[in-house]
């Protein structure tokens, strides 16, 4: 199994639910963040919550078979890019295994 997690601009998350979605990709989790990356917005400066911050992102998590993450990974690339600099980054490690919570069973017996 593959984790991915994408940092994304907020006015791109809902086109890449979408497109996800469509293409079978339904449980992901979304996450409010601020990051810090070399790409500075016009006018960015630090949140009230956070002190080192000047870019608001959302992070989308979710977790898939091996031979479907270059998929999800165009998908995700293909309906968050924009013209202009600082669209995100993807990361990718490797799922050992999972477990539900209510039975303890290994998730590697299920399809995701």
């Amino acid at each position: 199994m593959k984790e991915i997690k994408a940092f994304i601009k907020p006015n791109r998350i809902q086109r890449v639910i979408e497109a996800l979605s469509d293409n079978g990709f339904e449980s992901m989790t979304l996450s409010q963040a601020e990051g810090t990356g070399a790409f500075k917005a016009k006018g960015a400066r630090p949140s009230l919550d956070f002190h080192v911050t000047d870019s608001p992102v959302v992070k989308l998590e979710l977790v898939c078979q091996n031979e479907e993450a270059q998929a999800a990974i165009e998908t995700i690339i293909a309906n968050s890019k924009t013209d202009g600099p600082g669209d995100g980054i993807i990361y990718i490690a490797n799922i050992e295994d999972a477990f539900h919570i209510k039975t303890g069973d290994s998730l590697k017996r299920y399809d995701l």
